[in-house]
Formats: structure tokens, C-alpha cells, sequence
């Protein structure tokens, strides 16, 4: 730190890490800097030359400060992007009610009243700086509410936030037995998963996908759809009789169904919050038709093998199946609506099963063949792009130069 204005600086920088930063966030540090530098392009320099004055009162300062800390740091490890993201926030004891609106309702509260106290915080760290610096009547202590940073309460992102903790516990990347992250070494399974919650398969509240591969599709063709484990988590989490009624409120706040939700907009969420670098993965046939997420920490060289088997062949052999039900629906149907609803949807599906053969043909059966393997250490940037034309684009993803 240096002296301006003739103010003294604090002998030992790191023996007042708080009251530096409570100077830096207050109005004070936003006037000096305005003195300092008119452009909003502040250097290192420019928040060196902040004149710091001694403090009369640091502990009642470092009490303000300490506060104001433990709130945002609970604020952002509310969301799974921080490492020391531990539980759903709805499903924690003390927020959790009977219903996801209940849990919901019970969330909007915490985070007010959050918000409002870091406010008054905050009211209260210009007032002590103000008061420190002799600018009474210069400055004024008051922080509009639109100011502060936490997060605010907001339905359709806070339910994206929920299914995508969801997605991670069919993932086995999370649990609602056990805090924090489970899954997250290359090629982890559900031995380690066990191994790190501690029970048995038979008493988990909520177990992962056996291969942690999700399809993602226009109806329940397999028993782990996406939509019917969404299902199975809600009953897990808050019994089967409100299951109907958290159904409602998810899609109510998303503004639509749940499955045209994870169809269009589930993995541009993900994208999203993980800044184009996803955790999990859509392969996707080019004119998406077929759909499942898999997870990067738990790819192996046999998942795009387990894809083509499990999941490509077997939606093909059910298409098929449902192609030859369509037929003899036109052919007995009673009524011509009928038999106008069976040909348009068997004019769907075989269009969808010759991309999927096409798109097995092309990409999926050599790349199963292959058994590419990934480095985690080269990044998502890098391994994405080893699975090639078997993934859902994203726009902006290019190689770096070596």
C-alpha cells in the first residue's frame, strides 16, 4: 500500500487482510479510485495508491467483515459449481418441506433475508469507513438492495438447478446420502460410489444409473429415461403422494413439460453454467432423434460400445417393433382419424430409425470399435472433440493450438 493525501498505510499488509477488504469494498475505495483513475480501467496499480488510514475500532470492523464473508461464501456454495458444493439446498434439513414448492418457498425466504442482512452489512462497513476517513456528509453509507450479489430467489433456474443435481445423482456424481462430490475420478463406477457412501445398493435413498448412461428421448422407450428417473428422484425426495403436485411446479416454473424441457433446453443449461465445458455429455445423432447423456468421469474405453449395444440397437429394435404395431393400426383402425395419426407417427419414426442406422453405420459402430480413450488432465476442450461427430455440437469449441 501507498500514502496519498498524507495518510498513513498499515505497517504489515497481511497482518490486516480484513480491513483491506472491507476498505476495498466500501464507498471510500470507490471514491478514492474515481480520484485516482476517471476510467473504469483500474490497474493493480491504481488499488495500490488507495490511501489507508488507521482504523480506530478493528475488531468491531473484522466483526462486520467476518459476517459478510461467511454469507457469501454460504451463498455460493449454494450451487454446484463450487468445490465445496455439499447438498441441494432444497433438500436440506431446515429448508426442505413436504412439497418442492414448500422447499422452494422456504428458499426464497433464506435467500431475502440474506440479501437484506449483507445489506445492512454492507450499510454498516461504508458507515465505519465513512466515519474513519472524516467524510460524513460526503458519502453516504446506504447500499440499494440492487447492489448486493447474492443470489436472488428465481423458479425456472432455481428448478434447472435442482434437475441438474438430480441428473448428477443418476450419475453417481452426487447423493442424497452422502455431501459433496462422489464420482469424480476417470472411469469411476458404482464400486466407488458404494465404497464413498457407505451402504449397501438395497438402502440407498436414491441409486445411480447401473452404467451411467441417460436417454434422453420423446417417450419412455427404456426404464432409466431421463423423465422416469426425474420421477423416481421426486419420490425418493419427497414421497409418491406429491409427485403430481412437484411435476406441476417444476414445469410450471420452466414453463414447460418436463421431457420437452430435457429435450431443448436441459444440456444448453448445462453448457451454461459450466461455461461450454459440460460434465456430462449428449451423444446425439445429427438430426436428434436419438439421444443419451453420459458422464465424462465415469467414460470408460467400452461407453460408446454400451451406447451402441444397450441403447442404439435395442431403440432401433423397439422402433421397428412400433413401426409394425403402426402398420396394422392403418390397416384395422375403425375411424380415418385413427389411421391419420398411426401414418403420420410411422412417418416420423422411420425417418428417425434411418438416421439412427445411418448414424450407427457412420459414426457410432467405428468409434465403438475403436475404444478411445480420454485423459481427463487434457481437459473437456480437448477430450470432447475425440468423440467427434457422436456428440452434440457446441457452438465455439475448437481445438486449441498445439
Amino acid at each position: 500500500m501507498f500514502d496519498i493525501n498524507g495518510m498513513s498505510a498499515f505497517p504489515e499488509v497481511e497482518s490486516h487482510q480484513k480491513t483491506l477488504l472491507g476498505l476495498l469494498n466500501s464507498t471510500v475505495s470507490h471514491l478514492s479510485l474515481k480520484a485516482i483513475n476517471p476510467s473504469l480501467a483500474f490497474q493493480s496499480g491504481d488499488i495500490g495508491r488507495i490511501p489507508v488510514q488507521a482504523f480506530p475500532d478493528v475488531a468491531e470492523l473484522d466483526l462486520v467483515v467476518d459476517a459478510c464473508i461467511k454469507i457469501a461464501r454460504a451463498d455460493w456454495d449454494n450451487f454446484e459449481t463450487s468445490w465445496d458444493f455439499r447438498d441441494q439446498p432444497l433438500l436440506r434439513p431446515g429448508l426442505k418441506g413436504a412439497t418442492l414448492e414448500a422447499s422452494w418457498r422456504n428458499w426464497e425466504a433464506q435467500s431475502t433475508a440474506a440479501i437484506r442482512r449483507m445489506q445492512e452489512l454492507e450499510t454498516e462497513n461504508n458507515r465505519l469507513f465513512i466515519a474513519a476517513y472524516s467524510l460524513d456528509g460526503e458519502l453516504q453509507p446506504e447500499v440499494p438492495e440492487e447492489q448486493i450479489t447474492l443470489a436472488r430467489a428465481e423458479a425456472r433456474r432455481d428448478m434447472a438447478a435442482f434437475l441438474s443435481y438430480a441428473v448428477g445423482c443418476m450419475m453417481g456424481r452426487y447423493s442424497p446420502d452422502h455431501p459433496g462430490l462422489l464420482l469424480a475420478n476417470a472411469g469411476d463406477s458404482l464400486r466407488e460410489f458404494l465404497e464413498k457412501v457407505g451402504k449397501p445398493l438395497a438402502e440407498l435413498t436414491f441409486a445411480p444409473d447401473e452404467d451411467g448412461i441417460i436417454p434422453v428421448l420423446d417417450g419412455e422407450w427404456f426404464e432409466d429415461d431421463i423423465v422416469a428417473r426425474t420421477r423416481d428422484f421426486l419420490r425418493a425426495s419427497f414421497g409418491e403422494s406429491t409427485l403430481r403436485e412437484n411435476l406441476r411446479f417444476i414445469e410450471d416454473s420452466l414453463g414447460k413439460d418436463l421431457r420437452k424441457y430435457f429435450l431443448n433446453d436441459f444440456y444448453k443449461d448445462h453448457l451454461q453454467t459450466y461455461k461450454k465445458r459440460p460434465i456430462y455429455w449428449l451423444v446425439q445423432s445429427p438430426k436428434k432423434g436419438f439421444s443419451v447423456l453420459i458422464y465424462l468421469h465415469r467414460y470408460t474405453r467400452d461407453t460408446m460400445n454400451l451406447v451402441l449395444n444397450r441403447y442404439l440397437r435395442d431403440y432401433q429394435t423397439k422402433l421397428r417393433h412400433r413401426l409394425t404395431h403402426l402398420t396394422q393400426v392403418q390397416a384395422t383402425a375403425p375411424t380415418a382419424r385413427e389411421k391419420t395419426e398411426a401414418r403420420k407417427e410411422a412417418d416420423k419414426l422411420t425417418k428417425t430409425l434411418h438416421e439412427c442406422e445411418e448414424w450407427e453405420r457412420q459414426t457410432v459402430l467405428p468409434l465403438a470399435q475403436a475404444r478411445i480413450e480420454l485423459d481427463l488432465d487434457d481437459g473437456v476442450k480437448t477430450n470432447y472433440l475425440k468423440l467427434g461427430e457422436a456428440l452434440a455440437t457446441i457452438v465455439g469449441l475448437v481445438k486449441e493450438e498445439e
